[in-house]
C-alpha cells in the first residue's frame, strides 16, 4: 500500500520536472540558433589581418608580401622611317622595295636625310625602273655622256652613293637638294632637279 503513494509522487515529480526543464531547454536552443545565424556587433569589429591586437595581452601578426605581382611587357618599336620609305617604294612598284631598311640604315650611317636616296632615285631613274641593264645604278651616279658606272648589286650601289654623298657633299656643306644640285646636276634648267628631289622627299613626310 505504501508503494503506491510513493510511485504517485515520483511520477508527479518527474512530470513536473519535464514541464519545467523542457521549455528552458527549448528556449536555449532557439536562442543559440538565432545567435549563430546573425553576426554579432563584436564579430563585425574583428580587426583585419594587418591588425596587431585583438585584446590586451593577445597579439596577432600577419606578414605582408614584399613583392607584389606585376605585369611587364616589351614593346618592339619599329623605325617608322623604314615603313615610310617602304610604303613609298611600294606605291611606285620599285625594285628597291626590299631595300627600304638598307636605305635608312646607310642614310643614318652617313648623316643623310633618310628620304634623300629614294628621292634622288625617283628623279634619276623612276626608282630604278629606267637604268642601264645590270648596272644597279638608280642614282645616275658617275654616269656621263661617254660612260656609265655600274654596281655589283643594289646593296653596293646604296652603300657607294650614300658614302659619296657624305664625303663629297655633306662634308662640304651641301645638304639641301638645292645645294646638292650645284654639284650633282649643275646643268639642271631652272633648278628642276632640286625641285623634283624636294617634291619626292615631301611625299615621304
Amino acid at each position: 500500500m505504501l508503494e503506491e503513494p510513493l510511485k504517485f509522487w515520483r511520477d508527479l515529480t518527474l512530470i513536473a520536472a519535464f514541464f519545467i526543464l523542457a521549455p528552458i531547454t527549448l528556449g536555449l536552443s532557439i536562442f543559440s540558433l538565432i545567435n549563430l545565424g546573425t553576426p554579432s556587433a563584436s564579430a563585425s569589429n574583428v580587426p583585419s589581418a594587418t591588425s596587431t591586437a585583438l585584446r590586451p595581452g593577445v597579439q596577432v601578426y600577419a606578414s605582408l608580401p614584399t613583392n607584389f605581382p606585376t605585369v611587364s611587357s616589351e614593346i618592339e618599336v619599329k623605325d617608322a622611317r623604314v615603313e615610310i620609305v617602304r610604303q613609298y617604294l611600294a606605291n611606285y612598284d620599285s625594285p628597291l622595295l626590299p631595300y627600304a631598311s638598307k636605305l635608312v640604315e646607310e642614310a643614318d650611317k652617313n648623316e643623310l636625310d633618310f628620304r634623300l636616296l629614294a628621292a634622288i632615285a625617283q628623279k634619276e631613274s623612276n626608282l630604278c625602273k629606267i637604268i642601264p641593264y645590270g648596272s644597279y645604278n638608280c642614282w645616275g651616279w658617275g654616269i656621263t655622256s661617254v660612260s656609265s658606272l655600274a654596281f655589283k648589286s643594289f646593296d653596293v650601289g646604296i652603300e657607294t652613293v650614300s658614302r659619296g654623298l657624305k664625303e663629297n657633299y655633306i662634308d662640304e656643306g651641301l645638304k639641301t637638294p638645292e645645294e646638292i644640285m650645284t654639284k650633282y646636276n649643275p646643268g639642271s634648267p631652272n633648278g628642276e632637279w632640286a625641285k623634283g628631289v624636294r617634291q619626292f622627299m615631301d611625299e615621304m613626310e
